[in-house]
């Protein structure tokens, strides 16, 4: 189920719901529908995985290039 991807996504990352939906889905009130029972069409559900998964790479990316600096 989305929702629970996105709201263990945002535990994770610690980001607010609204920025998520910003940058997610250029709806700040994305996650709130979400937790109303909104259900996303595929495309747009392929779209935020998509999203978390390419935030989640870059960090862990950014995390090993900063542990080998220094």
């Amino acid at each position: 189920m989305l929702v629970r991807s996105v709201e263990t996504f945002l535990r994770r990352n610690s980001m607010a719901a609204t920025k998520f939906g910003r940058l997610a889905a250029q709806d700040p009130r994305f996650v709130l529908d979400l937790r109303l029972g909104r259900e996303p069409r595929d495309r747009m559900e392929q779209r935020i995985r998509g999203f978390m998964a390419g935030f989640e790479a870059a960090r862990d990316s950014a995390e090993k290039e900063n542990a080998h600096v220094g």
